[in-house]
């Protein structure tokens, strides 16, 4: 390797597009599962059983060599997720995310710069959450929660064979949210007749993973910091 993330011909996969597999395999999971939460939104005295959320932010690779070959120590992060939850402290779901940067090539043998380089990143992650929350009207939610991760790559080097692959690792994740509805319950009734929304949250996110691969290992993972919306039915 050099580049991050390339390595050898022998462990590229050339298998379809990542990034279009996943993109079809994240359409029809939430085709099938929005009529679940339909039901799940009840009426204003049951409490909520899904949570989907959207959130953006900045991710900071743990490779070392990351700012040599991109420019940065950090790229743009857009994520969504959707959890069941077993109990009003206790849930379970699964988050997609989506990363891209772009920098110089190296070639393995010469070690000088070929061209551009495109590195786009496809985490997937389950994962399993505890909040703090015993009230409906409380203002601030903390929450700490940890999981399973898969990273999807796909590297483009001007002047090398494209590369494609994925590994596997665990990534934990904590935060805080805080109750719009509180602000104006008007409008948070609203929303709630209209689109069945019990309820709706600002929050802030960081979240840390460990996902290594190659021989020579190289760090897929890092930290992001993200914030967004969060929205139980």
């Amino acid at each position: 390797m050099k580049t991050i993330v390339a390595v050898s011909s022998e462990q590229a996969d050339t298998r379809g597009r990542p990034g279009e597999v996943l993109c079809g395999k994240w359409i029809l999971l939430l085709l099938s599962l929005f009529p679940l939460i339909g039901l799940a939104s009840g009426t204003s005295q049951q409490p909520p059983r899904w949570s989907l959320e959207i959130k953006g932010g900045n991710f900071f690779p743990g490779e070392d060599n990351w700012e040599a070959y991109y420019g940065d120590d950090k790229t743009g992060q857009i994520s969504g997720a959707i959890a069941y939850k077993v109990t009003r402290q206790f849930e379970v779901g699964i988050d997609g995310s989506y990363i891209k940067d772009k920098g110089k090539g190296l070639a393995p043998q010469q070690e000088q710069i070929t061209g551009k380089v495109t590195l786009e990143l496809y985490p997937v992650q389950l994962f399993a959450l505890v909040r703090g929350v015993f009230s409906e009207n409380q203002w601030l939610v903390p929450y700490l929660g940890a999981g399973w991760s898969r990273i999807y790559y796909e590297q483009d080097i001007g002047g090398q064979e494209k590369r494609r692959g994925d590994a596997t690792g665990t990534h934990i994740r904590g935060g805080l949210q805080l109750l719009l509805d509180n602000i104006d319950r008007s409008t948070a009734w609203g929303f709630y007749e209209s689109f069945g929304v019990n309820n709706s949250y600002f929050f802030l996110e960081v979240q840390r993973s460990s996902v290594e691969i190659g021989s020579d290992p190289v760090e897929l993972g890092g930290i992001s910091y993200q914030a967004g919306l969060l929205f139980e039915f």
